[in-house]
């Protein structure tokens, strides 16, 4: 059961929910990435969150879903200090890739960040070329390098960024 579905992304066509995880298709996209996070990162580079610690009170965790009910991907907003929040499990399917996906999950995390009083947005990615696209995505959505924040640490593996909303 989902506890919310907004309307159609106009530009993408998609259906952007404030999800409750409930449904098993987010398991196994979650599972790809976290399979992909190994795959790029060791182990203690790895700073994806597993479907538990997705239920937390401080997320607040989107899906995007086609109109044939296919699930394309998800993102989620962890709030951190004050006005500050973090953007977590930013994931497209595979098959959707280079589909504008990726692009409907943050500007709706953003949107929803802004509805929360969040003032801060940041985020860790990897720092691998496997990432570059990640990393493209945040810039052209004005996120810019920072340091470690919230408890990370310097990592050769990660790659932080920020931006005022």
């Amino acid at each position: 059961m989902h506890t919310s579905t907004l309307p159609p992304v106009a530009a993408t066509g998609l259906s952007l929910r404030l999800d409750d995880l409930s449904d098993p298709r987010i398991a196994l996209l979650l599972e790809e990435h976290l399979a992909d996070m190994r795959a790029t990162s060791p182990p203690e580079s790895v700073h994806a969150l597993n479907l538990d610690k997705l239920r937390r009170p401080e997320i607040r965790f989107w899906t995007a879903w086609d109109a044939q009910g296919a699930l394309l991907g998800c993102g989620a907003i962890k709030r951190l200090q004050g006005d500050h929040a973090e953007l977590k499990s930013m994931r497209t399917a595979t098959a959707a890739r280079g589909r504008g996906v990726g692009r409907a999950v943050l500007a709706r995390l953003m949107d929803d960040a802004r509805a929360q009083g969040v003032k801060r947005l940041s985020l860790e990615t990897g720092s691998h070329a496997f990432f570059e696209p990640a990393h493209a995505l945040y810039r052209s959505a004005g996120f810019e390098l920072c340091g470690p924040f919230e408890g990370y640490a310097e990592d050769p593996h990660s790659v932080f960024m920020t931006r005022e909303l």
